[in-house]
């Protein structure tokens, strides 16, 4: 489900997308980049590793609007519907550099490079446009947990592997536009709501450009 909260000012451009800043995702509206306050709500740096082998930075993504969702290379349950429809974004913005994937393993004491890679050839996952990402668990889940608010929207479900630890499992997909600010919020297992996330993301290049000649 996209999750839009209350209705907007008529002050507020029909075609602009809220922007996100608390785990309740009640939606805060911009006209353009330029009025979004100092210090507002952004993904922060962070480093992890790709199914190549190579480290990804919040650089990799600078100037790019990227999709990020979280998931396990053996989850049986939720894992194969929303990487489905990651791989449906994936086909849809193939040969538009400007926009890319970012899923985070939230088992990476299990998924390796390796691991990251057969997986990614089971999905057909290209290189440098869906980047299959793990790192330490810490990292992960605080980017997770306190940036993305994974653990406390509405499509978490909380699970416990075979030692007995809990772990994020979420079927949202988080649309991140140029300035690393959460845009939006989609059920990655409804195909309703991706068809939504494809177009919100061409709201976004427009409205970037629209930016741009400001």
């Amino acid at each position: 489900m996209l999750l839009i909260g209350c209705s907007k000012s008529d002050t507020y451009d029909e075609n602009t997308l809220p922007y996100y800043s608390e785990a309740s995702f009640t939606p805060n509206w911009f006209n353009s980049h330029s009025e979004v306050p100092a210090g507002f709500h952004k993904i922060p740096a962070f480093t992890l590793m790709d199914q190549e082998g190579q480290t990804i930075t919040e650089a990799t993504f600078e100037g790019k609007l990227y999709v990020a969702n979280f998931f396990f290379t053996s989850c049986p349950g939720i894992c194969p519907m929303t990487m489905g429809n990651m791989a449906r974004l994936q086909e849809a913005f193939e040969y538009d550099k400007d926009v890319v994937l970012l899923s985070h393993s939230v088992t990476p004491e299990k998924d390796s490079v390796d691991a990251l890679l057969a997986f990614a050839e089971k999905t057909k996952a290209l290189s440098s446009k869906w980047y299959l990402a793990t790192g330490t668990r810490d990292h992960i889940y605080d980017l997770g947990k306190n940036f993305y608010f994974a653990e406390e929207d509405l499509g978490l479900e909380e699970q416990v592997d075979l030692r007995g630890q809990a772990f994020l499992h979420t079927e949202s997909f988080f649309l991140i536009d140029h300035n690393r600010h959460i845009r939006g919020v989609y059920n990655g297992m409804n195909t309703a709501s991706v068809t939504q996330l494809i177009a919100d993301i061409k709201h976004l290049k427009n409205e970037a450009e629209s930016n741009q000649k400001a």
